[in-house]
């Protein structure tokens, strides 16, 4: 079965266009580019890089990044944009590097895209050489709990609460935004956080980010009322 991504990867390229959209720009950039640049790193693997934006932001500050995902047209895209830079077709389940090659791994909203997470997590660890760090934004777990319901509007269409259900049961479901149409993975934070765990890892940094002061007010109350993403980083000791 298609997750989507072959199909919605224009009108996704689209939605990016040069800034990302509101949540990367307004919410996790914030957070994610400074953490990046503050561990020093000389080399970066992008998990899930999509059309290669954040590998390019950390190019721009002389990291040494290579961008993997396993979307053909997202990666000639992202080698459109940055002829100088690394980006290799292939899967998070199956890293086509060897042990202890980067400083950095960087997995931007990819595991919600990651059938396969069991596998996909250790493929991270081993690529990371020890002393190097795994930093990791995503779609918390109370907002893909809510694939199915979003919010619920009152009698003049106004969002009165953000539902979900089901929180414990992990599965797929569809997301459809302007055009596009992707298979989402809601999984409980336990399970990512034991997979963690369970690979040795110290935690370091653990954050829900708010949408900085100057996004958009309109826009900005929805990620303030419900808790939209989380940024944690590890360390391999």
């Amino acid at each position: 079965m298609s997750n989507g991504w072959d199909e919605s990867s224009a009108a996704w390229i689209a939605s990016q266009g040069d800034h990302g959209d509101f949540g990367r720009q307004h919410v996790l950039d914030p957070v994610m580019l400074p953490r990046a640049l503050a561990l020093r790193p000389a080399t970066a693997l992008d998990v899930g890089c999509g059309e290669g934006r954040f590998c390019r932001m950390l190019g721009a500050h002389g990291v040494t990044a290579t961008g993997l995902d396993p979307t053909r047209e997202l990666i000639a895209h992202a080698r459109r944009l940055d002829p100088a830079g690394h980006y290799v077709e292939g899967h998070a389940e199956r890293l086509l590097f060897a042990d202890a090659s980067f400083d950095l791994v960087v997995s931007y909203l990819s595991l919600i895209d990651i059938p396969d997470i069991d596998a996909a997590i250790p493929e991270m660890v081993r690529v990371l050489r020890p002393g190097g760090h795994l930093l990791i934004a995503n779609s918390t777990s109370f907002n893909t709990a809510g694939m199915e319901h979003d919010w619920r509007l009152n009698e003049r269409g106004e969002r009165v609460a953000f539902q979900i259900d089901n929180y414990l049961d992990a599965r797929a479901g569809w997301a459809e935004w302007k055009g596009i149409r992707i298979l989402n993975y809601h999984r409980p934070l336990a399970t990512y956080m034991q997979l963690l765990l369970e690979q040795g890892l110290q935690l370091k940094h653990f954050d829900e980010p708010s949408p900085t002061p100057d996004a958009p007010a309109e826009r900005a109350q929805y990620y303030r009322r419900a808790p939209w993403f989380l940024v944690m980083e590890w360390q391999k000791p």
